[in-house]
């Protein structure tokens, strides 16, 4: 607030009041008037002077009144409650009128801008807004956990935080034409990430057209993040790809075998011996079948396991029980150390007993003839049973350890087709044993063996 005005308005009425004082005096002195005569005369001096150094004062406040006033008259109630009162009162109340409706702008401007942060830290889909200039003006959380972002982009390129030049570039010639880009976007790092963006840019309204003059104000890049969808369309193709060969292989023999029958060998003593080749190739797709429906049913929604209380020591009598025959043509011995009789699990006793007769044919497999083979188990401390099945095979070699469990991945696949595996049994413990709770790992060293280990949660009365 500027004090000179009033600081001039004040001075002039003390000097109106001397001028006064001093014409009436002078009247009683030199004209020897009465003091009446004095005052009138002195009065009628000063009243012109008075009424010019009250215009002055009043008329920039009938100005600002006016102005003031114009800024409410589109509130027609408050200007017929204004209509009837004062210049001051009329000022007092249309700056009262001016401050309550900067108020509620002030009130619904924040809460347009709460609302619009609300969406934009509960949307999945990273957001990145810029200015004219191509400089940043919001991030929201999803691209800064997207991409690793630091908090203070503001005012940046998007090139110095993202480091790439197609979308940079996006954002330029959006900014220059206009135009909605959309693209896909890989970045090296984090590792694996794609994105589908999509720039769109920020015109004027029609009212602010005609001063814009259609200029762009902004751009805004939506990023959706693709990474997963990438990686299950990989799983499908691999999936789809695995599948082929598995069952190609087998229904080419067949097919090879029953035209050779066809052509007349059916009458020839080979015969017999083509029909059991095709009856163990037909089990074998039997086999991979039985797996692929298998892995089906325990990944759908409606996969429910029944669980009860379950012996271990049991579990593992019934298990060797089963695959005993297997491991007696190889001649491998199959023991187990001793087992508490109250150690007790918790899950599906049929599931739990195909996870370790998976486990234990795999290791059938691939240990050479007089062999061992341990299944054992031990509480953890941490209330979970280990599982564990031990061979003093052929191992695994240390790279391809992470992948074994994956579908139809065969670390030797000449030596895999040769002894009839379907690549899917440790895909299906896998999924067991998380069905269950628990989890499960390998370790192996090439040439001398590998331990298979799988922890489920332990029954607690």
């Amino acid at each position: 607030m500027n004090l000179r005005y009033p600081f001039k308005w004040m001075l002039g009425f003390i000097l109106l009041l001397l001028l006064f004082v001093l014409f009436q005096k002078s009247g009683q002195a030199f004209l020897k008037l009465s003091f009446l005569s004095s005052f009138l005369i002195a009065f009628l001096i000063i009243l012109p002077l008075a009424y010019l150094l009250i215009n002055s004062i009043a008329k920039p406040i009938y100005q600002l009144t006016q102005k003031v006033t114009q800024l409410v008259s589109n509130h027609t109630e408050n200007q017929k409650r204004i209509g009837s009162m004062t210049k001051p009162q009329k000022l007092s109340k249309a700056i009262d009128e001016i401050d309550n409706q900067f108020r509620t702008k002030m009130d619904e401007i924040s809460k347009e801008r709460d609302f619009l942060q609300t969406i934009l830290k509960g949307m999945v889909e990273g957001v990145l807004f810029v200015d004219e200039r191509g400089r940043i003006l919001v991030v929201n959380e999803a691209l800064k956990r997207f991409l690793s972002l630091p908090s203070d982009v503001a005012n940046r390129t998007p090139l110095e935080i993202i480091r790439n030049v197609e979308l940079e570039e996006a954002i330029r010639k959006v900014l220059r034409e206009g135009k909605t880009i959309s693209f896909e976007l890989t970045l090296p790092s984090p590792p694996g990430k794609t994105f589908e963006v999509n720039v769109v840019g920020i015109v004027p309204s029609e009212d602010e057209m005609g001063s814009e003059g259609g200029r762009v104000r902004g751009a805004i890049a939506v990023f959706h993040d693709q990474t997963r969808l990438k990686e299950l369309e990989k799983i499908r193709q691999d999936f789809v790809a695995n599948v082929s060969h598995e069952l190609r292989t087998p229904l080419t023999t067949i097919k090879g075998y029953v035209e050779t029958l066809l052509e007349g060998a059916i009458k020839e003593e080979v015969a017999l011996q083509f029909i059991q080749i095709i009856k163990r190739h037909t089990d074998r797709l039997t086999k991979i079948v039985e797996d692929l429906l298998t892995l089906s049913k325990i990944e759908s929604k409606e996969f429910q396991l029944k669980k009860e209380a379950i012996s271990v020591a049991d579990l593992i009598e019934d298990a060797l029980h089963l695959v005993k025959g297997e491991a007696e043509k190889k001649r491998i011995r199959l023991s187990s150390y001793e087992i508490h009789p109250n150690l007790l699990l918790m899950g599906d006793p049929y599931y739990l007993e195909q996870i370790l007769i998976n486990l234990l044919d795999n290791a059938i497999k691939y240990t050479p003839e007089g062999g061992e083979i341990i299944l054992s188990a031990k509480e953890r401390a941490s209330e979970e049973v280990e599982l564990y099945v031990k061979d003093n095979g052929i191992g695994i070699p240390q790279e391809d350890l992470p992948r074994i469990f994956e579908r139809f991945y065969r670390v030797d696949k000449g030596r895999s087709q040769e002894l009839g595996g379907t690549g899917l049994g440790l895909s299906i413990v896998k999924h067991l044993v998380h069905a269950h709770g628990g989890r499960v790992w390998a370790e192996s060293q090439l040439g001398r063996g590998s331990t298979f280990y799988v922890t489920l949660p332990a029954y607690r009365k």
